[in-house]
């Protein structure tokens, strides 16, 4: 993998937001979820998919917090137009594990 520099790094704006529309995405190829992260007044809410289906259900979604790249430009995924990349990482089976915050803080705050 190529490095960085860390002005590289600060190009990539990493946000915190709460979960607070989940929706079954039924024409995604993979199983998915529709989602609506709330990012605070700067950015809003925003839309983006997510295969998270494994380890969540739409119940345990609402209401979290998430990490999400928002200055990518939106991407188009079948219906949905996904306006920011939420993170996460794989487990042992491919499965994805949401990355979160440990201690709640305010929607929109930045990663640093």
């Amino acid at each position: 993998m190529a490095e960085i520099t860390f002005d590289d790094f600060e190009k990539i704006d990493i946000r915190v937001g709460t979960i607070v529309e989940v929706e079954d995405f039924p024409e995604a190829r993979k199983p998915a979820y529709k989602l609506r992260i709330d990012f605070g007044p700067e950015i809003g809410v925003k839309r983006s998919s997510a295969q998270i289906t494994v380890h969540y259900t739409p119940e345990t979604l609402l209401g979290r917090q998430v990490l999400g790249v928002v200055n990518f430009p939106p991407r188009q995924i079948g219906p949905v137009r996904s306006e920011v990349l939420t993170l996460g990482f794989a487990d042992e089976n491919g499965a994805i594990v949401l990355a979160s915050v440990e201690r709640g803080v305010p929607n929109g705050k930045k990663m640093v």
